[in-house]
């Protein structure tokens, strides 16, 4: 992110009357738009919160709760409309590896990967919208997880921006530069980790032939 893409983003969360609703929309579109700034939002808005200009909590809640429904819109885009989407926006070769991916850890390892997913680049809407495509038990193997994923993540992402603006009470771009850097470093340790581990077996079905996780 460039130094004025970020200044622009921090002005236009600060300066707006309508900081927690934008933060709440930003964290539900990241869901199926992932190019919004999610992450880096509720970071700024942890920032400003350190720096008394938002409450904590009321951020940590929205982020918390864009983050849930949005992924229910991802699961429910899956489940619906999910093989005009899938051949749509999932045909190329590497959007198709990462269904493919979220459809074997499902099956071989259950819907926890739901929360270890949203810590990991794409993994979010590749297991949201499997999810729903595969018709994954909403309230039994869905539901749960997704709501503590969001939990977490809304946790994560506002903290660092708190630790960051307490670090830096003057200065918000160094604050978001610390508390950027250590996501930085989380998700590349995650991702590094990832590869490490032996990959699943291949689900039978993958690519849309009738492919189910267990139950």
């Amino acid at each position: 992110m460039t130094l004025a893409l970020l200044e622009g983003l921090i002005k236009f969360l600060t300066e707006s009357t309508w900081t927690y609703f934008i933060l709440f929309a930003l964290c539900l579109g990241d869901a199926v738009i992932p190019v919004l700034p999610s992450e880096a939002a509720a970071i700024v808005c942890g920032i400003e919160a350190a720096r008394g200009h938002l409450s904590l909590g009321w951020v940590l809640t929205a982020a918390a709760m864009g983050a849930f429904l949005g992924d229910n819109m991802s699961y429910a885009l899956g489940r619906w409309l999910g093989r005009p989407i899938q051949t749509r926006f999932f045909g190329g070769a590497k959007a198709g590896r990462r269904l493919d991916w979220a459809k074997d850890f499902l099956h071989d390892r259950g819907s926890y990967v739901l929360v270890l997913a949203r810590f990991i680049p794409g993994g979010r809407i590749a297991t949201t919208f499997t999810s729903g495509l595969v018709r994954l038990p909403w309230l039994r193997r869905f539901a749960p997880f997704i709501a503590l994923a969001a939990i977490l993540w809304s946790a994560y992402a506002v903290l660092l921006g708190y630790l960051g603006g307490r670090t830096f009470r003057d200065k918000p771009i160094y604050a978001f530069a610390l508390a950027f850097g250590i996501a930085l470093g989380v998700t590349a340790l995650i991702e590094f980790g990832r590869k490490l581990r032996p990959q699943p077996g291949r689900l039978v079905g993958v690519g849309g032939r009738g492919a189910r996780p267990r139950t």
